[in-house]
């Protein structure tokens, strides 16, 4: 699943199209009428966590990656696109595996950009009073899913959840409402540190050569054995050592 930092690079690689008309629109995809977007001009190109938002003059589309989505700039797979957008000059956006929408013209109504954590607006202190409320239900939260949750932390997928988790030294079955206040603090923070170092390390293409913890075999701390388990209500694979990362709750 493409995380936040991994659509950032798409919004700098797609931002030759704003401003320009769309000439060609197809693809596999049922959920809008792509004769629509003929003759539109791209107004924006933004991105919240996981989503890539297509603003133009009289409809926005959103683009969901989903858990397999993939994207082509001036370049096609051979499988059929879900959406293809064509420009005049001969240019090509192509969305493949994707969940494609047509959503509310005011996108800034729509989305909190508050709990990006790529954005400019991004509030950690808004973060950390969203973890502390909703009383027992967020009290017992563990903390693989409060990071998994859009609402807190949009564009936060499962490689950042175990690498942040890692670096703060805190069990993923660790409940969020047992957490010390320091221990917050830090998980909100490497939340946003770690996406940007992602998005460094993927732009260098070494992203994988950096992961201490996920689909790590050897805690690199403590050089025993990661435990491994599907864990949370979201069930995703987490990776930990029992050792330095402790369980609270």
């Amino acid at each position: 699943m493409p995380e936040g930092p991994s659509l950032y690079i798409l919004k700098e690689q797609t931002a030759q199209f704003v401003g320009r008309e769309i000439v060609r629109a197809e693809g596999n995809t049922w959920a809008i009428d792509t004769a629509r977007l003929l003759g539109q001009p791209i107004v924006s190109l933004r991105t919240w966590g996981k989503h890539f938002l297509i603003e133009m003059p009289t409809m926005v589309v959103r683009i969901h990656f989903l858990l397999f989505g993939t994207y082509r700039v001036n370049e096609r797979r051979e499988k059929p696109p879900r959406l293809s957008l064509g420009f005049a000059d001969g240019s090509e956006l192509n969305f493949y595996a994707c969940s494609v929408k047509e959503i509310d013209n005011d996108i800034d109504a729509m989305y909190d950009w508050a709990a990006d954590v790529m954005s400019d607006a991004w509030d950690p202190a808004k973060a950390r009073k969203k973890l502390r409320a909703g009383g027992k239900k967020n009290a017992d939260m563990l903390a693989c899913d409060a990071l998994l949750d859009q609402d807190i932390f949009s564009g936060v997928g499962n490689i950042i959840k175990n690498e942040v988790l890692f670096r703060i030294r805190v069990d993923p079955r660790s409940t969020v409402g047992a957490l010390p206040p320091a221990k917050l603090r830090a998980l909100v923070q490497e939340a946003r540190q770690y996406s940007f170092d992602f998005l460094a390390w993927k732009k260098e293409f070494t992203l994988k050569q950096h992961w201490l913890a996920h689909a790590q075999k050897i805690c690199p701390r403590c050089h025993i054995p990661f435990h491994k388990a599907n864990l949370g209500k979201s069930n995703r694979r987490s990776f930990w050592c029992e050792r330095c990362q402790k369980r609270y709750g």
